[in-house]
């Protein structure tokens, strides 16, 4: 198989939360197999020249109240309709500070409660991103969502947390591109879970149209 081109971006500066030093190989690692990972903390990359170069972006990117410019959202957004993929993991729905943004991933972001273990179950081991999955325990920051209404979304696996089950990855076609959203992902040790590296590495493959 040859590898795929994908650039990630997320924070390495002025970040209070979600700091992409050392997540950034991390996420390289996961997909290292079958994928060559260029990491940026450069939001100017969200231009059309730049994305098509990429079978895959992937968003880590740190939350705002500072919206992108319209120029990058456009771009953002033609790059997936136009056949791009698109990955999008835990902080990286920041980007939902564009209205237009929130709409592609399909869900807002809401808030979360204590820091906890949460029990994460596949719940649809049929679908390629899914085969394989195991369930996992991951130390973890339990997100909530306001899933966009009158929007067609695949709940790929879910976590239990207060007695309920709570959406912890999904996926969707936007335009001819793919769109994948993996709820896990706040701090290094989330990523040594291997469970959830191989979640990465298949959400890569899927949104990349590799599979």
């Amino acid at each position: 198989m040859n590898k795929f081109k994908a650039l990630a971006l997320g924070n390495y500066t002025d970040v209070k939360y979600h700091p992409f030093e050392k997540v950034d190989r991390e996420i390289e690692g996961s997909l290292e197999e079958v994928a060559e990972v260029t990491s940026t903390g450069d939001y100017g990359v969200l231009n059309k020249e730049t994305l098509k170069d990429y079978n895959l972006f992937i968003s880590y990117t740190e939350f705002s109240q500072v919206p992108e410019p319209q120029e990058r959202v456009a771009a953002l957004l033609d790059y997936v309709a136009n056949g791009g993929g698109l990955l999008v993991i835990h902080n990286g729905i920041s980007l939902q500070r564009n209205k237009e943004l929130m709409a592609m991933m399909g869900a807002k972001f809401t808030g979360h409660p204590e820091f906890t273990t949460l029990p994460v179950q596949n719940s649809l081991p049929d679908h390629p991103i899914m085969k394989g999955i195991e369930p996992f325990e991951i130390d973890d920051e339990p997100y909530r969502f306001d899933m966009i209404p009158h929007f067609d979304t695949t709940i790929l696996a879910q976590y239990e947390h207060d007695n309920q089950l709570w959406p912890a990855a999904w996926a969707h076609e936007y335009g001819m591109g793919r769109v994948v959203y993996l709820m896990n992902g706040h701090q290094l040790s989330c990523f040594s879970v291997k469970p959830f590296r191989q979640l990465i590495k298949q959400a890569g493959l899927w949104a990349a149209k590799v599979w």
